[in-house]
């Protein structure tokens, strides 16, 4: 978390091309996050995050500029559509249930690094199941003498199981009978509660039984630290500390949020829902309490990142309340062939990269020439202008397209090297971009 915001910009240059303007405003969003954690808590109180609205087609980055840093930094990140939710009283889902999805998402990262934390201890619990096993315990009543050729015996066992030479043996463990699992995110809290008794009653009995499995001891040692993290983790503290988390710094990105702006040009409104959707977002973005199963959550510092292309409606569009709280606008720039041609060779794990990861599964060599890249990345942007701009998101239709013969027959050439050049991407790909009726249904 505590990444200068040049830094944060230098991250995500390995992953996403351009788009300056918006990697800089939410840096200093994130840094400004952090420098406020360390201010007098009276002071803390006082200072909003500045939510932010990103404007831009398809495919240019915004969805991954944010996923990246969440993942990066550790801190609870969800993606919800605008569209997907509709008015109070409408069929659809409750506005509030992105908060509770996010108090999900810090629970998981919250585990996480308590089972890091306390992985010395997992580790030690799971050894000790599993020498139990193997060495079952000398009875009490057992002379000195016994006791002392038991714990040689014990040492050199647990040695050989550190090492790995155990892996293979099969043992039998018992395991707790699975419980029925009928989480549900979306539900108002009171049913939730409700159905977490249910669910208790239900599993009372189940929870008690074991159930027994023969199991190879490599396979026992990964089920055994469900077991041990059960036992040894607190789950209240964890509980605790991921309400904090997805409180101080959670991240919604709120997707389509074009799609419920109301056009001031269309005659009348077809969806009457949209302008209450916007009125059920403000007071989650204002800051407000929404309750969860795992305790109540403030809204009040989660960062709210707002995207949309805006291609039918303006921003201007939305009303005026939640237009005030983005304060902070960044229009991202559409992919020029330049652009396509970086993301193809300069990105971490590129598109070429993981197909050349793919193919080399297979024993085969793949590799591309500088002028191959260039001739994807121009098809790539004739195809946006010509059919629909979805940005970076045709590289994947045009790869894909390109490569198709090679992936189907991959098996026919173990241990060769395919280079793709220039001729051949003017092969594959031509004929198809220039028609223009065929490239709009295979590109």
């Amino acid at each position: 978390m505590d990444l200068t915001p040049k830094q944060i910009v230098q991250y995500l240059d390995e992953y996403i091309i351009g788009q300056k303007d918006a990697k800089k405003v939410i840096a200093i969003a994130l840094r400004n996050r952090y420098r406020r954690m360390k201010l007098p808590k009276e002071l803390q109180d006082e200072i909003t995050p500045k939510n932010i609205l990103m404007i831009g087609s398809t495919g240019v980055g915004k969805t991954e500029i944010a996923r990246r840093l969440a993942k990066s930094l550790d801190l609870p990140f969800v993606k919800v559509e605008a569209s997907k939710y509709t008015e109070v009283g409408f069929v659809g889902r409750d506005v509030e249930s992105m908060v509770r999805d996010l108090v999900a998402n810090a629970l998981v990262l919250v585990k996480e690094i308590h089972k890091e934390r306390n992985k010395e201890a997992i580790e030690e619990y799971v050894t000790k199941k599993i020498l139990e096993k193997l060495l079952p315990p000398l009875p009490k009543m057992a002379s000195e003498e016994k006791k002392a050729e038991y714990q040689k015996s014990f040492e050199k066992m647990k040695k050989r199981l550190l090492d790995g030479e155990l892996n293979d043996l099969k043992i039998e463990i018992e395991l707790p009978k699975n419980s029925l699992s009928l989480d549900d995110s979306n539900l108002p809290p009171e049913l939730a509660k409700a159905q977490e008794s249910i669910t208790k009653i239900f599993t009372l009995g189940l929870n008690k039984e074991r159930i027994k499995k023969e199991v190879t001891v490599k396979e026992a040692k990964e089920l055994l630290k469900n077991e041990a993290s059960e036992n040894l983790l607190d789950m209240e503290q964890i509980k605790q500390e991921a309400l904090q988390k997805a409180q101080e710094e959670g991240i919604i990105f709120i997707d389509e949020i074009d799609k419920v702006a109301v056009s001031s040009s269309s005659q009348g409104r077809q969806d009457p829902s949209k302008e209450g959707v916007q009125r059920d977002l403000l007071p989650i973005v204002e800051g407000s309490t929404v309750s969860t199963k795992w305790g109540p959550v403030k809204t009040d510092h989660i960062l709210f990142i707002a995207a949309g292309a805006f291609h039918l409606s303006k921003p201007s569009d939305l009303i005026p309340e939640l237009q005030g709280r983005f304060p902070l606008r960044v229009e991202l720039d559409s992919l020029d062939e330049k652009a396509l041609y970086k993301i193809l060779t300069m990105t971490k794990n590129s598109l070429i990269k993981q197909y050349q990861a793919l193919l080399g599964v297979e024993g085969v060599k793949l590799e591309f020439t500088d002028d191959a890249l260039r001739a994807i990345a121009k098809y790539a942007h004739s195809a946006n202008q010509k059919i629909e701009d979805i940005g970076a998101r045709r590289l994947h239709t045009v790869v894909e397209n390109l490569l198709e013969e090679i992936s189907f027959e991959a098996d026919e050439h173990k241990g060769e090297t395919i280079t793709i050049d220039k001729a051949y991407v003017d092969e594959r790909l031509g004929e198809v971009i220039e028609n223009e009726d065929l490239a709009k249904y295979i590109l």
